[in-house]
């Protein structure tokens, strides 16, 4: 028996145990979340200027190039009693508390390795900070792409409940999210946590440091009850085909090589779909805090305060944003149906992305012109406030999709393929994490050269989500 094939469990599963799985998606999600809507804001806080900032962002993506086809690789050949996936779920859990412990404590680390605390810009609280950071994500790709490749597993091949198992994975997602956003917006978390305030970590800095002990116990417990309940099939390698002497990096290029046109429509799709998203999923509360409500992470004690007052708007956004993406996530299997498929389904809420995109600059405009008459720190009205919420809300109806129909279509697609679903998972990664790169790379300075700012790259986003909407009614298998 092979390992690249998708059946080998047989019947598939009863839907109970992918649910189960997929519950290690929240616990995963409460952490990027916190990533999302906390971070940005958090290393200009340590002294990051603006138009650097995003360069953190780049370990993402390059773990994420790195990680998930090694990952999905070697998954699909794990000759551990455990099973191919749980060992590498398991690992990504406890490579996560490793991470949110040095990001949480990077301000404290740095105190007491000699940063001053009147230093603007504390280099080895960033150093600490910036290694938890990429620990992180390579803990969060080591956890997603077995997980996903799990569900793949139980399903053996049945298409309706692989979209159905990612379509449950799409709402743990929402659900994290909604804890995560929920968890960043509540200014006053750190009183469960007294000890977590020093003279290094401000209330912001305490916040987010009990923000990460909450993830890490939600991970830490979802994942080891779901992998306790969920068995794991152990492979044999004396039962595999030959071609798993294949070399890894033979196998990944072979895998390109066997793609045929539905998979490499699908990665033109879900890349572009990708340069629309991460304009704002990086920026989204920055944007808040610097456009809509006029403040500013680096000016003085007033425009801070309202800079922090429109993250936390920002972070409210983005739950009312996972609420209406776990909604929109138990129905899209349904919707699809009724509109005739996946792929129309994944054009046209890539137009209401495009849209969304496009009315942030609207919303900017008004709050900048708002200010001109009440007042540089005078904040948005209740209706600028409103209609940035709205956007937030609107945009969780495309993000269900994003997160469900092309890890479903992929595992579809790989089951007559010549590669595993790890390595196929692994592959489809790619598609997001290079444009997460080309955005990490670029966002910064092409901000700048247009009068800095987070408009530009959503413009950006707007022109590439149309274009993907296009590209998947039309190409689309």
């Amino acid at each position: 028996m092979s390992p690249l094939q998708t059946d080998e469990l047989g019947e598939p599963s009863p839907m109970r145990k992918m649910i189960s799985v997929s519950s290690i998606a929240a616990g995963v999600q409460f952490g990027w979340a916190l990533q999302l809507s906390l971070l940005t804001p958090y290393v200009q806080l340590l002294g990051i200027p603006h138009k650097w900032s995003s360069l953190i962002w780049l370990c993402g993506p390059i773990s994420g190039m790195l990680v998930q086809p090694t990952v999905g690789y070697y998954s699909d050949r794990c000759t551990s009693k455990f099973g191919r996936r749980r060992p590498f779920i398991a690992s990504g859990a406890v490579l996560v508390a490793v991470a949110g412990i040095l990001i949480g404590y990077a301000a404290d680390l740095g105190r007491v390795l000699g940063d001053k605390l009147e230093e603007t810009v504390k280099v080895r609280a960033i150093c600490i900070f910036a290694l938890g950071f990429w620990i992180l994500d390579v803990a969060n790709n080591t956890l997603q792409g077995p997980c996903r490749a799990f569900l793949a597993d139980l399903a053996a091949g049945d298409a309706r409940k692989t979209r159905t198992a990612n379509a449950f994975f799409s709402f743990f997602m929402a659900v994290g999210n909604v804890l995560g956003y929920a968890a960043g917006s509540y200014t006053n978390l750190h009183k469960m946590f007294p000890f977590t305030m020093t003279k290094a970590c401000d209330i912001y800095c305490a916040n987010l440091k009990s923000c990460f002990f909450l993830s890490i116990i939600l991970l830490l417990f979802v994942t080891v009850s779901s992998l306790w309940y969920v068995k794991d099939k152990q492979w044999s390698p004396e039962e595999a085909d030959s071609d798993v002497k294949t070399p890894f990096f033979g196998e990944v290029f072979g895998a390109f090589k066997v793609m045929e046109r539905p998979m490499w429509m699908l990665i033109i799709v879900t890349a572009l779909n990708w340069i629309a998203w991460f304009p704002f999923l990086l920026f989204d509360t920055d944007w808040m805090g610097r456009e809509v409500y006029g403040g500013d992470s680096s000016g003085n004690e007033s425009s801070k305060r309202l800079y922090n007052q429109g993250v936390h708007a920002g972070a409210l956004g983005l739950m009312i944003n996972a609420i209406v993406l776990g909604f929109m996530s138990l129905g899209v299997e349904w919707i699809g149906r009724k509109m005739g498929g996946a792929k129309r389904l994944w054009g046209v809420v890539n137009f209401i992305l495009a849209v969304c995109l496009a009315m942030t600059v609207l919303v900017t405009k008004l709050a900048d012109a708002h200010r001109k008459t009440a007042g540089v720190l005078a904040g948005p009205t209740d209706g600028i406030r409103a209609g940035a919420l709205t956007l937030f809300a609107i945009l969780g109806i495309p993000l269900a999709v994003t997160f469900s129909i092309p890890f479903a279509l992929a595992s579809i697609i790989s089951n007559n393929s010549g590669a595993g679903q790890g390595l196929s998972l692994g592959v489809l990664n790619l598609a997001i994490v290079i444009p997460q790169m080309v955005v990490s790379l670029g966002a910064g300075q092409f901000d700048s050269w247009f009068g800095g700012g987070n408009l530009p790259g959503f413009v950006v986003g707007a022109i590439a989500a149309a274009i993907s909407g296009v590209v998947a009614i039309t190409v689309l298998p």
